[in-house]
């Protein structure tokens, strides 16, 4: 067996659990260098929190455990095909690696396909099903937000 497969496999045992613990069924684990460094599982029913997919439980507490928001030397594996934020979270994140054990077409009877928003997202902002647009709002006398984050940064490096 793989070293992806025995982590896939703990993945698929995590969202099992949380199966029995009334969640969703979704697991995930995070590895550093051959080690498991984080996992979680899907966590929108206990927190009511839309945000708290497996992945996105993983990625939080490998970042408190490591101590940083950057996760560019860990690779995620997922019970099942990681859903859009999921996956930008763990872009932003720097992971390198990302494998899943379920696919969307896997999940598509049960109503657990993310297909859908994957396909919307591909869309132009104006032809997407949620209303998306730009306003350039300043307040005004205030400087540049961008800017004086970056002057805030300079400041305390």
């Amino acid at each position: 067996m793989t070293n992806d497969n025995h982590y896939l496999l703990q993945a698929v045992a995590l969202a099992r659990a949380n199966i029995a613990q009334g969640g969703r069924p979704f697991g995930a684990v995070v590895v550093r260098d051959g080690a498991v460094i984080a996992t979680g599982v899907n966590e929108i029913q206990a927190t009511n929190d839309p945000t708290a997919h497996a992945e996105m439980t993983a990625l939080r507490a490998a970042s408190r455990r490591l101590g940083s928001p950057d996760l560019s030397s860990c690779a995620v594996y997922a019970s099942g095909h990681p859903c859009p934020m999921c996956m930008a979270a763990m872009r932003m994140s720097g992971v390198r690696k990302v494998a899943y054990a379920y696919s969307n077409e896997d999940g598509a009877p049960f109503g657990l396909s993310t297909a859908a928003v994957y396909e919307d997202l591909a869309k132009p902002f104006d032809q997407q099903s949620m209303a998306i647009c730009h306003q350039p709002v300043r307040t005004s006398g205030e400087p540049n937000l961008y800017a004086e984050w970056a002057q805030a940064r300079n400041t305390q490096a």
